[in-house]
């Protein structure tokens, strides 16, 4: 069930085209590889940005792919670059949004001509059969359509942010949005009750929703961008979430009310790790977009059990250099041992320069990297706490190793999952946005040694167990993808 015989019938050939992010590449690629090694031919297409990046930080051969696996890329409209950064994102959702859809069907009439021309040759691909489609790549689930191709969304980030934003349109409605005046911002407005959202908390505030909404302009690209989204959402065959049911069981019945059929298979990278084989052509496939480091798993191995704070904002947190400045002082104030993930565009405008006094007092208990691989971090039993921008696959990776969360969102659905961490879940703590050095490290300590750190490392474990059993063979995900595939993928 879910995979397919080895039969001389060509097998389904998927298209797959993740928003060109990090965070929405990852479980793209994860999915990707999970679909393959149940029988399925895959092209996965970046933009031809992500296509240089990847190669620049993985090696000339990192997308040569593998046996019934290629990679493809396509325009995505904007001016080339070859920056060692993600793209302007407004910039980037306008121009996918405007210029990609014939750009995306040509491709696929030119996979369909070369598996024509290759006449049923052992190993060559099929037609495409399916596409899978990035929820905020709306045109390949226009084109499926217009291609009458079988078509699913994977929808990357959480379930709660998916509820803010499909509410984006009713909060235009009642006049929320656009925000009066820019001091709605900072005189407390945000803190206004949004209670007439389902399945969602009564005590919710606008400043728990996507970030989107803090905004003045009508014709706001991003806040305008999702009302799009989750408007073409319903026009695919089913809904892919990278969640586990027992975590977000409560908002599932007011979903599945909204959405087509959905199905939960995360957490992905788990599902890739329990149920791909090591010795998979494509197991080795990865999509990390920064050239990592190993230097930091090998800095863990000397210290001791939960004594690491572990600090990464991810792929797109922009921050001042008074901010950074504030998070350095908090975590040497604390008196933790540390491994800080600094991005070279980090901070706003300038490089992430950190003062020599900073240095001196933290140099024999700290570590600072580039860019590392961040789920092997998590699981090292160094780690005690992550200091995240809550991104939901840092959210899930930490849920995953059982490491409670000290929570800086920067934008979009953040805030949302940031909210659910440290209130609906008990796994997480909040810093405010204008953070001071006094807050990170009384957090900090909090965190790691407090008692409120001691539930929360007991709340994350008992969602650590269900993530887990979730993604193992046989497991309720597992199951989920099969039935995916025969309910959808090849209906």
């Amino acid at each position: 069930m879910g995979s397919l015989p080895a039969e001389k019938e060509r097998r389904p050939h998927a298209v797959m085209i993740p928003y060109p992010a990090q965070g929405h590449v990852t479980p793209m690629l994860k999915l990707a590889v999970l679909l393959h090694a149940r029988g399925f031919h895959v092209t996965f297409v970046n933009n031809e940005f992500n296509h240089r990046r990847l190669l620049r930080a993985r090696g000339g051969h990192a997308l040569d792919g593998a046996p019934g696996f290629r990679f493809a890329a396509i325009d995505d409209g904007l001016p080339p670059s070859d920056a060692d950064a993600t793209q302007d994102v407004p910039a980037l959702c306008h121009s996918v949004r405007t210029t990609c859809l014939p750009r995306f069907k040509a491709l696929i009439a030119k996979l369909d001509e070369e598996a024509d021309a290759s006449g049923g040759a052992a190993g060559a691909a099929r037609r495409v059969t399916c596409v899978v489609a990035d929820s905020t790549m709306v045109f390949g689930i226009r084109a499926a359509r217009e291609l009458g191709l079988r078509c699913v969304t994977l929808w990357t980030a959480s379930a709660c942010g998916f509820m803010g934003y499909y509410h984006y349109k009713h909060l235009l409605d009642r006049g929320i949005f656009p925000l009066k005046s820019e001091a709605e911002l900072s005189n407390g407005h945000l803190d206004t009750t949004v209670d007439w959202i389902p399945s969602v908390p009564n005590d919710l505030r606008l400043r728990d929703l996507p970030s989107f909404v803090r905004s003045t302009d009508r014709d706001d690209i991003m806040f305008n961008f999702f009302i799009d989204v989750t408007a073409t959402m319903p026009l695919a065959s089913a809904v892919i979430i990278n969640t586990f049911d027992e975590l977000d069981a409560p908002l599932m019945g007011t979903m599945a009310a909204l959405l087509p059929p959905i199905y939960t298979v995360g957490p992905l990278h788990l599902a890739v790790r329990n149920n791909v084989p090591a010795d998979s052509p494509v197991a080795g496939l990865g999509s990390n977009l920064w050239k990592e480091q190993e230097e930091p798993l090998r800095w863990l191995d000397g210290r001791p059990p939960r004594s690491v704070v572990y600090v990464n904002f991810g792929s797109i947190t922009v921050m001042s250099s008074e901010h950074l400045l504030e998070f350095a002082w908090g975590l040497a104030n604390s008196g933790y041992a540390f491994l800080w993930n600094v991005r070279p565009d980090l901070v706003k405008g300038d490089g992430a320069a950190l003062p020599p006094a900073f240095t001196a007092m933290t140099e024999a208990r700290s570590m600072l990297s580039t860019w590392c691989p961040q789920d092997k971090v998590l699981e090292h039993e160094a780690v005690g706490v992550f200091l995240t921008h809550s991104g939901w696959n840092s959210t899930l990776e930490s849920i995953c190793t059982g490491v409670p969360m000290v929570c800086w969102p920067f934008f979009a659905e953040q805030q949302t999952n940031c909210r659910y961490k440290s209130t609906e879940w008990g796994i997480g703590m909040e810093i405010p946005d204008d953070v001071r050095r006094g807050e990170v490290e009384a957090l900090i300590r909090e965190a790691m040694d407090g008692e409120k750190g001691r539930e929360m490392r007991r709340r994350v474990a008992e969602l650590s167990e269900s993530a887990v059993a979730s993604a193992q063979p046989g497991g309720r995900s597992m199951q989920n993808l099969d039935r995916l595939i025969d309910e959808v993928l090849l209906a």
